[in-house]
């Protein structure tokens, strides 16, 4: 694997995306090496619980914009989202199906976030049952200014509430670990250098649950979210998301992005 790291010590399993020089953004590898490790540890009785981490200062910056409109290399995703239909295959499986796999994985998954988590970094924290936040966090969605109507998951109304979702999302303004502790979008918040050992240790103490009774919990209390209607919301936003991507609205702002030179210019323009 060249874009995640994955170790196991004991009950726990740790997943590390490693794409530190890009504050890990998710490009089409990273996604599917994080998934396939989900895979391994779903295989190994041995592992218990699963920590979602990123490598270097930042835990994820969201979808790797230069990987799906910008200069890298074109992948077959890519070239699929030439039309309507295939940018909504490409998201349906690799966004919306990969992420939906994780919030449903059936052991306990606990999120590391340190640095930023912004867009769909924080919807991939989000799919974790717990999220440690460091006291450096920062979490941010300003997909909203670049013209989407969020990311595929609109994970915001269950994590902050329906008027906080709002605010958050209208102004893009960022949240600090200590706030999204307040909020309840977080569990804990630990000093920055012990993000890493303080989530093992909570891990740790999570594996001493029986197997059996930690899944059968984790999938009742996910079943309380979809009788109160988090799936079929889940759903309904991707919809809408696919519709706001082909409106003249979203498909102007496109063609602009795609005629800067760098992403730093596109995000220049949506800074704070």
């Amino acid at each position: 694997m060249n874009t995640v790291i994955y170790k196991v010590e004991g009950p726990v399993a740790t997943i590390t995306m490693n794409r530190p020089e890009v504050a890990n953004a998710q490009n089409t590898a990273l996604i599917d090496e994080v998934d396939a490790c989900f895979d391994l540890a779903d295989a190994d009785d041995e592992v218990r619980v699963v920590i979602l981490a990123g490598a270097g200062k930042h835990f994820s910056s969201g979808h790797d914009l230069k990987a799906v409109v910008g200069q890298d290399d074109v992948d077959d995703w890519r070239k699929m989202r030439e039309t309507p239909e295939g940018k909504f295959r490409h998201e349906q499986v690799m966004y919306f199906g990969k992420c939906k796999k994780i919030h449903d994985f059936r052991k306990p998954t606990i999120a590391a976030v340190q640095g930023s988590c912004i867009a769909a970094g924080l919807m991939l924290a989000c799919m974790c049952d717990l999220i440690v936040a460091a006291d450096n966090a920062v979490f941010q969605n300003p997909v909203l200014r670049m013209t989407g109507a969020g990311v595929e998951l609109l994970v915001e109304p269950w994590e902050l509430g329906i008027r906080k979702a709002k605010e958050f999302l209208w102004t893009g303004e960022k949240i600090d670990a200590q706030e999204a502790w307040r909020l309840g979008l977080v569990n804990r918040v630990v000093p920055a250098a012990e993000v890493l050992n303080r989530t093992l240790e909570l891990a740790e103490r999570i594996a001493l649950v029986p197997p059996a009774t930690a899944q059968v919990t984790k999938a009742s209390i996910n079943n309380v979210a979809d009788l109160m209607g988090q799936e079929q919301s889940w759903r309904y936003h991707f919809m809408a998301h696919h519709w706001m991507h082909n409106t003249r609205t979203a498909l102007d702002a496109l063609e602009a992005r795609q005629q800067k030179t760098s992403m730093k210019d596109v995000f220049s323009e949506h800074k704070d």
